[in-house]
Order: C-alpha cells, then structure tokens, then sequence
C-alpha cells in the first residue's frame, strides 16, 4: 500500500515509464509552481542565498523534464497537453524574469551548469513530494559521454611509471594532512560566503588589497641574479611559514620568479605549475635561471616526451585534462596557477580540474604550497572570487573552511554587526592576497625594461621552421668545406680548428646571394616565417595583458602579423585601435586619439616602422613586440612611443621569442650590440650595426654553431681542421 502522499503509477497515462520512475498525475506541476513563486519572492526582496539559487536551478532541470515528458506522450489529449504546455511555459516565464535580475541565476540556465549535491537532492525531495519515486542516481548521457572521452584521452607518460618503479616504497604520507578545526561556532548557520565577496565590493577607494610582508630577506641567488625589494618580501613570507597566496602583482613585477623562489623555500617539491600555453616554455626557461638546481619539465600533448623526475612539471591549460590521473598519484606538494582568473568558470572542465588536483594536494601533504597568480586582483565579476578562493583552501562550495572561519570566529563579529564586512576583507587578504602595482614599488624596478617571452610555435610549423634551418646550416657547412678545400698553400692554409675568417666571407656571400636570388631559404624569409608563426601567441599574450593590466601597444613589423592579431582581438571581443603606414594622416590621427582617449580600445596595433616613431602612446606601459626589429635603434624607438615624458609608470616591452628556432640567435645579437651608437655626433641615434650586419652576424653563428657541432661528433673536415 502507497505511503499518504505518494500516488501509484496510473498505467493508462504512461504506459511505458523508466525503470525505477513512478509517476503521478500532474501533482509536479503544483510543486514546480510553489518553488517558482518561492523563488521569485526572494529575488525581488534581493535575498538570493545559495539555497535559493539551488532552488531555481532545480525548478528549471524539472521544467525541462516535465516538457518533454508532456511533449512526448502518447495518452495525452491535445486539450490536456496544452493545458500543461501553458502551465510549464509560466512556471518558465517567472525563471526568465528572475533570472534577469539577477544574473548568478541566469548562469544556472545554461546547458553546462554544474549541478551540485544539494541541487541533486533538492530535485528528488520535489520529486517526492510531487508523488514521484526518482530512478537511481545516473548521470546523464552527455555527462557520461563527455566523463568516458575525458577518461579515455588521459595517459600516463612512460617516464612516470618509470619513476614510480624506482621508487616503490615511497608512498604519500597523508597522515600530517588532517584537516583543520574550527576553534569555535559563533558563526555556525550564517550565510558567509556572500558577505564576504561583498566585503571587496565595499572597499574604500584606495584600501590596500596587500596582506602585510615581512621585511626583504638575504637569499641567494644563482648567477647574480638579483631580486626587486617587493619580490624579496613574498619569498620572505614563504620561507617564514606562509603557503597560500593570491599573488596579484601587475605584469612586469617578477610574478613567476617570485613563485619558483616561493617554492624553494618552502622546498614545494615536486611542484605542478598549471599555465597558459603561451607562457609555457617562459616557465621552464625562468625555472632554469632562478632554481637551476631544480630540474623543470613541460607537458606536451600526451607527455611523451615529459621527464617524470623532475621537480616542477609544467602544463597548459588544454592539455590538463590527459594528465589530471598521473598528476593526482604524483606526490606534488606545491602548485601554482598562472592566469589564474582562466579558471573563473567553476563549470569549465579546466576550473573543475585545477580544483580536484588542488584538493588532493591539500589531503595528501601537511600545508602545501598554493600559488595563484593573475594580474586581476579584483575581477570584472567580483563572483570570480570563488574558484581562485576554493582553490587555495580559504573556502569550499558553501562556507568558509577552517583557517578563514577561525579568523572570522576571532573577529566578534556577524554579518549584521557594523564593522564586519572592513574586518572580513581584511581576514581574506591576511590570507595571503598580495597586490602590488608598479607605480607602487618604483624604485624598485627600471623605468624601462624589456622581457623576452619564449613561445612555442605550432608543432607542424615549428618542425618545418627547424628543417629549414637545418637546412640552411647545411647549405653554409657545404659553401664552408668547398672554399676550405679550394684554398691556396701556404701560411693561410694551416689554420687549426674552425677559420673564422672564411667563415665570415661564406656569411658575406650567403647574404649577397640571399638578396639576388629567392631560391632556398634564407635568413630573411625565414624570419619572416617565424614572425607569421609568432603572430598568434603574441595576440594571445597582449590580450592577457590588456585584460589584466590595461591598454597594451602591440607591434609587428608585417601587415599579415597585424591582420592575424587584429582577427583574435575581435574574437575575444577586445577593441582595438590599427596604426598602419597605408593610412591616411586623418585616419592615423583618428586611431591614435581613440587609443589615447576611449578607456574601451585596449590595445593599439602598430606597424613597426609606420607607428616607430613620430607618435605619444604613453597612456601604455606595456608593450608586445611580435616581431623583432634588426637593429636595437628600431626597437627602441618603438618602445619609446610609451617610454616619454608624461609616462607615470615603469615601462615593460614583451618581446616574443620562438623558442627552438633562429628568433633567439637573432634576439642575443640585437642586445649584444644595443649602445653602440655612433660617436660623430653626441646624441646620434645612428647604429653602427646595420640590420644587414645584424643579419651577417647571425649567419656567421649559425654556421660556427653547426661546425662546432659537426667537429664533436667526430666529423672529417677537409685539410686546415
């Protein structure tokens, strides 16, 4: 006999219902309308609590159930099918309404919105009270496709399982990893994780978002390098015990070196560092100059070629999820996200798994280290907060955990209390939240300073461009041992070694024939094929930086450069200002003002040449050169379109490197010669260097690098080696 409350199935209706699913009548009508209602009264009285959130978000799951059930059943007539259309079409109106208003609830609509636990049961408890008996928990057919592709991509680098054979006895220790207490319980049942997001909101203008740091500590650095006083503080709170930290410095301000010296106090090892794909290779070459002692990795599609005894792995974004099994057996007792506003979208399979391997780091090591760093301290969304806070352990999916409520308990005070929402902003940022701008520390930094980034190109791309130097190499070594070969005898032919003089005559005659002839390839084209290559990652970069650090100048000395950024900052919805040498002075003028003078354009794309000189962007002080000049005088023009008088900030030029390729020989060459201006005339900004000797000098180190190699594999040289 049914319980009160609970109808049996009226086989006529339904004469085929799912296993385990017993359905009334329309009662789920009548339950899905009272929660609506429920619903909408608190949102007009501007009190959305999770609960309610949870609430509307399983109304509108039934709703969509309930229509397609109403749409395809046999046994309803037309008069009652429409009936109950018109009933779920105004149950629908008033979450539309709602959602309107308040646009937390309007993310909860989408197809892909994460459904939680209490969303889960919430709907069977209405199911019930609707007479409904809820089948077995199953996900849903997309979700379980989408969990067997992700599981069916994930893999395990043979290296990883090499070094889980070398070390079979070491086991994770996880019994230092209990979780924290709360001291006490003042605050138990209060709703806190709003009024906390809401304490930043409240922010007086000018309240310092930067938890107090200890002074700059002596700590030595590997080949003289040296740390900025702020950048010492941060380590100093590492190595005095502190271990998570929302590190929210402005780009220019050494927030990776900060993170890896961070880690090696507090010897985070093996540390996981999650990062852009465009910062990628940047982040094993920093880790090489500032922990050489620490060998470093980065994760490539399926890791074939990953070292799985490494101190510090780093990968992409894309690619997390092959590597989110490997990585939560690995033992990392640090990580660090970069970007970290990129896992802002709790419902992103990317946000979900950088909070899973956050979690299991967090059960398996007594107080690891936890870095996020993103150049947004307070994001566009102040909701944003959530996934970076969950990440760092500060809170979980509805309350505070125990570190922030201890200090919250500790406060005296609730959310009703004046004074709570100053003491609760400063209770988060005590956790760790460290925001310094550059006009802040100043003094600290050099008013102009350029940044190589390292990229890695496209694979296909990349491997042609390494060909095609090879190639060229080979084209040099073979003009090389032909001219050695022909030499005269006598004194001349008794050189020992590489002769460095014919080497130079073979750069001077490739270069000759490079500008006569367009067979093969050569430096020039191929720096231009490395700059077309560059272009999106460069584009990639500069709209990170505009996101987080305001109005960038992008320069590329080609128009397909600029075409290609142009594309990708229209896709990402970033406005854009084009200064190119084909406009007109009207046009010009008009694109420049609009960069200058509307706070919407973030970023100017300039010709290298056209946009060289001649123009004020000082409303900038980061810049990316996508492109490298020949010669240091055209780069420091471009960088001087912001470096000027009336510049209130620290200048930084981003220049983008293709790691692997010719690009960085290039790059070495152009600082070697920086300075050499001429000395006929004090204040000349004439080269000495060319771009052409520019372009002879990285022949002449391209073929005395591939002679050098050549002679240590024990190749025969003609007589004179």
């Amino acid at each position: 006999m049914a319980r009160p409350g609970r109808r049996q199935l009226d086989a006529r209706r339904t004469p085929s219902p799912k296993p385990g699913r017993v359905r009334g009548p329309e009662d789920v009508l009548s339950v899905l309308a009272r929660a609506v209602r429920e619903v909408e009264a608190a949102v007009e009285k501007g009190r959305v609590t999770p609960a309610v959130r949870t609430k509307f978000q399983v109304v509108a799951l039934l709703v969509r159930e309930e229509r397609a059930r109403v749409q395809g059943s046999q046994d309803l007539g037309q008069a009652k099918r429409a009936e109950q259309l018109k009933r779920l079409d105004g149950i629908a109106t008033i979450l539309a309404k709602s959602a309107v208003r308040d646009a937390k609830l309007l993310a909860l609509l989408a197809e892909d919105a994460v459904v939680s636990d209490a969303a889960r049961l919430l709907k069977r408890d209405m199911l019930r009270a609707a007479g409904i008996e809820p089948a077995p928990e199953q996900a849903a057919p997309a979700e379980s496709a989408a969990a067997s592709a992700s599981t069916e991509r994930r893999v395990v680098p043979q290296s990883v399982m090499s070094r889980k054979l070398a070390n079979p006895f070491l086991a994770p220790d996880f019994s230092a990893a209990r979780p924290s207490t709360v001291s006490s319980h003042r605050l138990a049942g209060w709703e806190l994780i709003n009024p906390l997001l809401n304490a930043f909101e409240r922010a007086d203008s000018g309240a310092s978002a930067c938890m107090a740091l200890p002074a700059p500590a002596r700590l030595r650095v590997p080949g003289n390098r040296e740390l900025m006083p702020h950048q010492a503080r941060l380590i100093a709170a590492a190595a005095a015990g502190h271990r998570t930290f929302l590190l929210a410095d402005e780009p220019g301000l050494g927030k990776t070196a900060q993170a890896l010296l961070a880690a090696q106090v507090a010897n985070a090892y093996p540390l996981l560092v999650v990062v852009p794909s465009v910062v990628k290779t940047n982040w094993v070459r920093e880790a090489g100059l500032w922990t050489p002692n620490r060998a470093a990795t980065a994760v490539h599609g399926n890791g074939d070629t990953v070292d799985g005894f490494a101190d510090i792995v780093v990968v992409n974004y894309e690619v997390l999820d092959r590597h989110v099994g490997w990585f939560g057996e690995f033992g990392f007792r640090g990580m660090v996200v970069d970007e970290a506003h990129f896992i802002k979208n709790k419902s992103s399979q990317r946000s979900q798994h950088v909070l899973e391997l956050s979690a299991r780091i967090r059960s398996r090591t007594a107080r690891p280290l936890l870095m996020a760093l993103t150049g947004t301290p307070l994001i566009n969304d102040i909701e944003d907060f959530r996934a970076i806070w969950q990440f760092l352990g500060w809170i979980d999916e509805s309350e505070p955990l125990a570190e922030l409520m201890n200090s919250l308990e500790a406060t005296g005070l609730a959310p009703t209390d004046p004074g709570f929402y100053a003491a609760a902003r400063k209770c988060v940022i005590d956790l760790g939240i460290v925001r310094r701008r550059k006009v802040d520390v100043a003094a600290d930094i050099p008013a102009r300073r350029i940044a190589d980034l390292p990229v890695e190109l496209d694979e296909k791309v990349g491997r042609s461009l390494r060909a095609a130097e090879r190639d060229l190499a080979r084209r040099l070594v073979a003009r090389y041992e032909i001219a050695l070969a022909n030499r005269r005898s006598g004194p001349d032919a008794a050189v020992r070694g590489i002769d460095h003089e014919l080497v130079r005559k073979v750069a001077t005659w490739e270069q000759k024939d490079a500008s006569t002839t367009k067979a093969g390839e050569n430096v020039f084209s191929m720096m231009r094929r490395i700059g077309q290559a560059k272009a999106g990652p460069a584009a990639d970069y500069a709209a990170q930086l505009a996101r987080s650090a305001g109005k960038v100048v992008f320069f590329a000395k080609h128009v397909d450069v600029m075409d290609v950024a142009e594309e990708a900052f229209a896709r990402q919805g970033i406005r854009y200002a084009s200064i190119r040498g084909d406009q007109t002075p009207v046009s010009r003028q008009k694109n420049i003002d609009a960069f200058v003078n509307d706070p919407e354009v973030a970023i100017a794309v300039c010709s290298l040449t056209a946009a060289g000189v001649g123009i004020n962007l000082q409303v900038a002080s980061n810049i990316v050169l996508a492109e490298l000049s020949w010669t240091d005088a055209e780069q420091t023009q471009a960088i001087d379109r912001s470096h000027r008088i009336g510049q209130t900030e620290p200048v930084t030029a981003w220049r983008i490197i293709a790691a692997r390729t010719i690009d960085g020989k290039i790059a070495e060459l152009i600082d070697s010669k920086a300075g050499l201006a001429a000395r006929a005339l004090d204040g000349s900004d004439e080269q000495v260097w060319s771009s052409a000797d520019v372009q002879h000098e990285a022949l002449v180190a391209l073929l005395t690098e591939a002679l050098s190699a050549s002679s240590q594999e024990g190749a025969v040289f003609p007589s004179g080696h």
